[in-house]
């Protein structure tokens, strides 16, 4: 290969490393610990932040007026500039050139169009960091830990949807099988190297790294009967949003539940239909009266995949049903059309739609966030849950290693990668140089592509990732005595480098497949900590052979070439 080319290759995996590896960089190296806290919360903890900053800031902005109204615009009240500049516009007024307190407040029609302005600052602003923070590399729980989560599993529900007495043996049977359910979903959530087990008989206990949010953990606890589809009475629909207008205090219960008025005939139910905010929380909408009877059970839904509607842009599901689900459901909207259809989760109504004609086999629904759609995706192509489980209680866990601990552990990893480029250097001269930006090109590529994956970084993986720098000076180490021994047979230092490469590829191969096989067996077959050891084992083999077999040699040609007279600094051997 060309070396051009060879360049070209090397040039954009750095590319595609410092990508990936920027959120990460950015997040630990630039965004404060207040505003991490800030970001790691729950979207609901994150609106009740923006909204009371949205409170005080208004608050203060309306005493600068009072104190001083042609006071200078403080800087920390500049990114309300460019909504106002937009008003003055819509309002066919000139555009201040010095902006001042009272400028920037008549730049607004009213008190809730600046609350709305500055609240939308803060949300944009704290919603853009939790992306971040969830592209970056994760901390595991002994490093930072996280959530533990107790769910105990509803028997009576089990017992009731069996119509038997179920025995202890059955129930913890199907505790064992929730876990491995649960195994399987939490990993496609994303979710890195959480810790799952058994505790007592009926009780499973959760710990997920990071600071995880109660709402996403509840929605891989969801079963598939948690999404129903039912059909919406639009008369009585109307009759019950005049009823609830007309007696605010006959809404909910004392506990919070939606009352269900007496005028409501058998059969028919008062249900809530959500849309989600900008924040991604549900909001209630509206009132509406659905079907008690199930046209359709979740349980019938034989796949599930996200989709962008190209009309909307909105995100959407498209289910297939199994054959019964598709003959009740041809059944359920050929006989009801012109009528509206509920799709109904977790009690809340969250989206409805016209039948137009009879559906049999696809549906496809809105009514979702992104991440929300993803999240049911995955709820509905693993398994349904034998025996329902019920949240216990989740409580904040504390790093298992002291901070301490993990100070003197990254110390003695940087002296140790210090002590290897010293030693490099001394023992190779200027082509320990070239070991040693092999070296760091090969960690930056390893924590790029574990950014990149979302791995979750723990003591183990950092074992993987020590091991695996041990290893690739060990490979340049073969490599470069190699070279050495071509020289001494009195060949060119082009000649010596083409043959010394060619000669240690396939000892370097032999050593790095052997040790990469075993890495897979072990990411297929250990536990959670053993998997993210052997993980990281797996990327830094690949890495350390791409930079030890392909980077330096192309520096090596990039520096000697086949430029007779120049002398390769490799050893202090002398001829």
């Amino acid at each position: 290969m060309k070396k051009r080319n060879r360049l070209a290759i090397v040039l954009v995996v750095v590319a595609l490393s410092a990508y990936f590896l920027f959120p990460t960089i950015k997040w630990y190296g630039f965004v404060p610990q207040e505003a991490k806290e800030l970001a790691t919360g729950s979207n609901v903890q994150i609106k009740e932040y923006a909204r009371g900053q949205a409170t005080r800031e208004l608050r203060a902005l309306k005493d600068l007026v009072a104190k001083d109204a042609q006071a200078p615009l403080p800087s920390e009240y500049s990114f309300l500039k460019s909504v106002a500049k937009e008003n003055y516009k819509a309002m066919r007024q000139p555009v201040p050139k010095n902006w001042t307190v009272r400028a920037l407040l008549a730049g607004f029609y009213n008190e809730q169009n600046m609350f709305d302005a500055i609240e939308a600052y803060h949300r944009s602003r704290l919603l853009e960091l939790k992306a971040l923070g969830n592209k970056a590399l994760q901390l595991g729980l002994d490093l930072r830990g996280g959530m533990s989560i107790l769910l105990e599993a509803d028997v009576d529900s089990y017992v009731a949807k069996k119509g038997a007495p179920a025995s202890a043996g059955e129930i913890a049977q199907a505790v064992r099988q929730d876990i491995e359910i649960l195994e399987k979903r939490i990993d496609q959530f994303g979710v890195s190297e959480p810790m799952i087990r058994l505790q007592g008989s009926d009780q499973i206990l959760i710990e997920i790294p990071g600071a995880a949010d109660p709402e996403r953990v509840n929605s891989f606890l969801r079963g598939k009967g948690s999404l129903l589809f039912k059909m919406v009475d639009s008369e009585l629909s109307a009759q019950l949003e005049q009823y609830y207008l007309a007696n605010p205090t006959e809404v909910y219960t004392e506990t919070g539940a939606l009352k269900q008025p007496e005028f409501l005939p058998a059969g028919k139910m008062a249900a809530g239909y959500y849309v989600s905010d900008e924040y991604g929380i549900d909001e209630l909408s509206r009132f509406v009266v659905i079907e008690e009877e199930v046209g359709l059970d979740g349980i019938h839904l034989e796949s599930a995949t996200t989709a962008t509607d190209p009309i909307t842009g909105r995100p959407v599901v498209n289910f297939k049903l199994d054959n019964l689900g598709g003959d009740i459901f041809y059944k359920l909207t050929s006989t009801n059309v012109g009528k509206t259809l509920a799709v109904v989760m977790d009690g809340k109504v969250k989206a409805m739609a016209t039948i137009n004609e009879g559906i049999r086999s696809s549906v496809q629904i809105s009514g979702f966030t992104a991440e929300e759609a993803a999240d049911l995706a995955i709820v509905l192509r693993t398994a349904a849950l034998p025996i329902e489980l019920t949240v216990s209680s989740q409580q904040a866990v504390g790093a298992t290693l002291g901070e301490d601990a993990i100070a003197v552990g990254l110390k003695a990893i940087a002296l140790g990668f210090l002590l290897v480029v010293v030693l490099m250097l001394a023992y190779y001269r200027l082509s320990g140089l070239v070991a040693n930006l092999a070296l760091l090109l090969n960690m930056f590529i390893m924590v790029s592509v574990l950014s990149a994956f979302n791995f979750t970084v723990t003591l183990t993986s950092i074992a993987g990732l020590i091991l695996t720098l041990g290893m690739a000076v060990d490979t340049n180490v073969i490599i470069f005595e190699r070279i050495k021994e071509e020289l001494r047979m009195g060949k060119s230092d082009g000649a010596a480098i083409a043959a010394g490469y060619n000669k240690a590829f396939w000892t370097v191969m032999d050593a790095n497949i052997t040790t990469i096989i075993a890495a897979l067996v072990l990411s297929q077959l250990g536990s959670s900590a053993v998997k993210g050891f052997a993980n990281t084992l797996a990327i830094g083999i690949v890495s350390s052979v791409f930079t030890a077999l392909f980077v330096s040699h192309l520096i090596f040609d990039a520096a000697v070439g086949d430029r007779e007279g120049k002398k390769l600094s490799i050893s202090w051997r002398k001829k």
